[in-house]
């Protein structure tokens, strides 16, 4: 065997699937080609890992990068250089931008911007809509399609469905599993017009109550059990939709969201105010213990960040009038370190829920863990470096994160995307050639 690697990474603690192991990484084109002791190969390049951890680069399958039309708030250059910063080396982009991706052709706008502006690998999701629910089965297909993802609530125009006919027939058009915003709009709309004239964000849990979501997740697992299709539930924020979840796993994957883990209300409104507000909202305390009882417990599959920036003067807006949204692709990794770091989970869990995870729900190919013939992404990390977050290092066009001030114990140090070293010593290097997302799907269910 030709003992020579574009990259290699000596003396790190690897996350294998066989668990920790301190060994070297061998790189060549892009992907792992060995792994052990490889003192006696040669390289292009390398990094000393000694005492460092080296992840499976970290996947974030939630994230709005608002291009095209509303780059005031976020572009995908921007996003995507947040991300390696944080230690993410791939993501999937949500489809509610100006225009709203519904066909092949928004698509491939999307993907043309990416591939000249993106610092790591991409998908993008296209929406599902009564104007394109015949469509899905072709449209989920398509190259660097990450699937199809439906707003039960929480939306505006073609992307908002909230009609049960329209959801039936999405969830029968299609075979790849369907992601899913579940908050039952017929509800907000009901508690929305009793809040009356008061303007306090504290209300915003309150407004977008826990039955909100748990009718509408109740809803689609039930189509979804009757059409025979996997769902993926998005951001699951509340404790009774995992007591429901804890009975209806057969055909659903669950995500949930740094801030639903580490955020709490009314605390976090009291000193963020509308800089907390998400949908669904981070609600008391009581749903965060269900959240973290339900990693514990093997419910949830996956972690994704909900990165969905607006502008400081757009969230300075009075509350119900202020957008729901904040950054949190960059800070995914560090938040969750920092949880490993206070014994709330293992490592190796987390792996799992932002490497593994991803890779094993959505069928991602050659991702998601280190081992021979795998993508050469990765996420290097120090477990004990103590940093604290600032506005200033978030590369988002909009500028701040609701972790602004916090310290926290466990930081990425170096990314590499695909063999090339985008981040080294927490520094940005040079753009790699990032490329499209390959889904093992789509290799073989041939639209029809």
């Amino acid at each position: 065997m030709n003992q020579h690697a574009d990259l290699l990474l000596r003396g790190g603690t690897l996350l294998t699937p066989n668990g920790r192991q301190i060994a070297d990484i061998a790189c060549r084109q892009g992907r792992i080609v060995a792994l052990g002791d490889l003192r006696q190969w040669s390289s292009d390049q390398h990094l000393n890992l000694t005492g460092l951890h080296v992840l499976p680069g970290v996947i974030d399958s939630q994230v709005h990068f608002r291009q095209p039309g509303l780059e005031h708030k976020e572009t995908i250059e921007a996003g995507s250089r947040g991300a390696v910063l944080g230690g993410v080396t791939a993501f999937f982009e949500m489809p509610n931008t100006h225009p709203l991706t519904l066909s092949g052709a928004d698509l491939q706008a999307k993907l043309d911007i990416a591939a000249n502006s993106s610092w790591c690998d991409y998908a993008f999701y296209i929406g599902g809509s009564a104007s394109n629910r015949n469509e899905m089965l072709a449209l989920e297909q398509l190259p660097g399609s990450a699937g199809i993802k439906v707003f039960m609530g929480s939306s505006f125009g073609d992307l908002l469905t909230d009609n049960d006919d329209v959801l039936r027939q999405l969830l029968s058009h299609g075979q790849r599993r369907l992601a899913v915003h579940a908050e039952d709009q017929a509800r907000l709309i009901a508690r929305k017009q009793q809040l009356g004239d008061n303007h306090s964000v504290h209300l915003h849990p309150h407004w977008r109550d826990e039955q909100s979501a748990l009718l509408a997740t109740q809803k689609v697992v039930r189509m979804a059990e009757q059409a025979g299709r996997r769902l993926h539930l998005l951001h699951v924020s509340s404790a009774a939709e995992m007591a429901f979840l804890a009975h209806h796993k057969r055909l659903v994957t669950v995500e949930v969201t740094p801030h639903h883990l580490t955020l709490a209300a009314p605390d976090c409104y009291e000193q963020l105010g509308t800089l907390a507000q998400m949908n669904p909202p981070v609600r008391d305390q009581r749903h965060q213990d269900a959240l973290w009882a339900a990693i514990n417990n093997g419910l949830v599959d996956v972690i994704g960040s909900d990165h969905a920036p607006h502008t400081l003067a757009e969230k300075q807006h009075p509350w119900p009038d202020s957008p729901s949204g904040m950054t949190g692709v960059q800070t995914l990794l560090p938040i969750m370190l920092d949880h490993v770091h206070a014994g709330r989970l293992s490592l190796q869990r987390l792996v799992d829920l932002t490497s593994a995870g991803p890779a094993r729900v959505f069928g991602i190919a050659g991702k998601g863990r280190l081992a021979v013939g795998y993508d050469a992404d990765f996420s290097i990390v120090d477990l004990q470096a103590q940093r604290t977050i600032r506005n200033p290092w978030i590369a988002s066009i909009s500028g701040w994160t609701p972790y602004d001030g916090r310290q926290v114990t466990g930081w990425p140090i170096h990314t590499v995307v695909r063999g090339h070293v985008v981040v080294q010593d927490e520094t940005l290097m040079t753009r790699p050639a990032a490329q499209t997302i390959k889904f093992t799907e789509s290799f073989f269910a041939e639209p029809s």
